[in-house]
C-alpha cells in the first residue's frame, strides 16, 4: 500500500471514528464502557496508520539516498574553476580516517594527527563530520533542538534581558521631561556534563563488514537526544538544564484546572499568550494528553484537533501545530514560541575508550561526552496549563 493510500485510509478512519463518537454518546454525553473500548480501538488504528506512514516516508528517504549515483558525471572542462580548499584539523580526511583506524585497532594504532583533537578530560574529540552527524541524530530524536535557539559557546554565555522598558508620557508645552529607567538583567548559560557509554564486542570491532561507525553514532545520538529532551522539558537546573515545565524558571503558569479539560480551557491558554508570541507558537504535550484533546469540540460542534493531511506537517489544535514528547508531563500543556528557549552547546563532543574495564568479557567500552545547558530566557513567551491529576477519557465543550 502506498503512502498516499495510507493517508487516505487514515483520513477515512478518522472520519469514521468521529461519526461513531457522535452517534454513540449517551444522554449524559459520555460513552458506555463497550463503546469506549471500540472507540479506543479505532483511535489506535489511526495511530498505527500514522506510524506506518512515517515509517514508509523514512524508508523512501533512505532509498533515495542509497540510489544516488556514486560517480557524478563531469559537467565542466578538466582544470576549469577553482578546487575546494583542503580541509585541515578535525575536518580533514586524515583525521577522520585516523579516528576510525583507532577504533578498529582497539586504539593500538593512534596516529599523531589525532593529537590535534585531544580532549582535556582524556580521549579524542570527534571529527567534524562525525559531530555534524551526531547533531543530526540529536535533532531527529529531540523536538526541543528543532524548536529552540541553539548557541555554540566556548565559555559561560551571558544573555542580556530587558527587565523593564521606558514608558512614554504626555507633557505640556515647555514642560519638564520625565525620564524612565530601563533596567536589564542577565541569564547565564553554563555547561552541564552529559555522557553515554556503550559496549562493543571485539568481533564487531574487527569485522569490517559491520558498519561500526554508523552503529556507534546512532546509539550515542539516540541516548543523548532522549536525555537532553527530558532535561529541556523537566530539568530543575541542578546538574542539568532548566526545563520548560520547571516550577521555577520555566514557563508562566496560565491556569490550573480542577476539572476535566474542555475546549474553552484550550482557548484560554492560547489567548493567555501575548499576541506577538502567538505568531510562531505551538503546543507541546504528552501523547496521552493529546488522546484526550482529540475528543474535544468547540462551541460549533467542530473538533479542535485537526489531523495533518500533508507529509511533514504536524497535527494541529485550534490552528496551532502540536508537538508531542514522551517526556512531556501528563498533567501539563505548554503553548508558546520556543525560540526563546536557548540551548548552549559548550565546545564539541568527544569519544574515549574503556579498554581494561570489559577486557575479561571480550568487549570494549566507548564513551561519548558533551557539555550543554538550556534555559527559557523569557518566561512570558511560554504559557503552561496545569491539568487535573487524572483526566477522564471523555470530553466536550459542556
Amino acid at each position: 500500500m502506498t503512502i498516499l493510500e495510507l493517508r487516505e485510509k487514515r483520513n477515512k478512519a478518522w472520519e469514521a471514528a468521529k461519526a461513531f463518537l457522535e452517534s454513540h454518546r449517551t444522554e449524559k454525553g459520555t460513552l458506555t464502557a463497550e463503546d469506549d473500548a471500540t472507540y479506543t480501538q479505532m483511535e489506535q488504528e489511526i495511530n498505527d496508520l500514522g506510524k506506518e506512514i512515517a515509517r514508509l516516508e523514512r524508508q523512501e528517504a533512505l532509498e533515495a539516498e542509497l540510489n544516488r549515483p556514486v560517480n557524478q558525471p563531469l559537467t565542466s572542462k578538466p582544470g576549469s574553476g577553482r578546487g575546494e580548499e583542503p580541509k585541515t584539523g578535525r575536518a580533514s580526511d586524515e583525521y577522520r580516517k585516523a579516528m576510525f583506524d583507532a577504533f578498529r585497532s582497539n586504539f593500538k594504532r593512534v596516529s599523531n594527527i589525532l593529537q590535534e583533537g585531544v580532549d582535556a578530560d582524556g580521549g579524542y574529540l570527534v571529527p567534524e563530520e562525525y559531530d555534524r552527524r551526531l547533531i543530526d541524530t540529536l535533532s531527529e530524536e529531540n523536538i526541543m533542538r528543532r524548536l529552540a535557539t541553539i548557541i555554540t559557546t566556548s565559555g559561560e554565555h551571558k544573555i542580556n534581558i530587558a527587565a523593564t522598558k521606558p514608558a512614554a508620557s504626555w507633557i505640556e508645552e515647555g514642560g519638564a521631561l520625565t525620564f524612565g529607567d530601563a533596567t536589564f538583567s542577565q541569564i547565564l548559560l553554563d555547561a552541564h556534563k552529559l555522557h553515554v557509554a556503550i559496549k562493543v564486542t571485539e568481533e564487531l570491532l574487527y569485522d569490517n563488514a559491520f558498519n561500526l561507525e554508523g552503529y556507534i553514532l546512532d546509539q550515542f545520538g539516540k541516548a543523548l537526544g532522549n536525555a537532553e529532551e527530558d532535561a529541556f522539558l523537566n530539568g530543575d537546573g541542578t546538574g542539568k538544564p532548566l526545563g520548560l515545565f520547571a516550577a521555577t524558571g520555566g514557563g508562566t503558569v496560565a491556569g490550573t484546572l480542577t476539572a476535566a479539560i474542555k475546549s474553552d480551557d484550550m482557548l484560554d491558554l492560547v489567548y493567555a499568550l501575548k499576541r506577538p508570541y502567538r505568531k510562531k507558537a505551538s503546543f507541546i504535550m504528552n501523547d496521552k494528553t493529546l488522546s484526550s484533546l482529540r475528543k474535544l469540540k468547540d462551541n460549533n460542534g467542530a473538533y479542535i484537533w485537526q489531523p495533518s493531511y500533508q507529509a511533514g506537517e504536524p497535527d494541529r489544535v485550534l490552528g496551532y501545530a502540536v508537538h508531542t514528547s514522551a517526556y512531556a508531563p501528563e498533567d501539563a500543556i505548554a503553548f508558546g514560541d520556543y525560540k526563546y528557549y536557548n540551548i548552549g552547546d559548550r565546545g564539541t563532543r568527544s569519544f574515549s575508550e574503556l579498554r581494561e574495564l570489559f577486557a575479561g568479557n571480550g568487549m570494549i567500552g566507548y564513551v561519548a561526552k558533551e557539555r550543554v545547558d538550556g534555559k527559557l530566557i523569557l518566561p512570558e513567551a511560554v504559557q503552561i496549563l496545569k491539568l487535573k491529576a487524572s483526566t477522564p477519557s471523555g470530553g466536550g465543550t459542556e
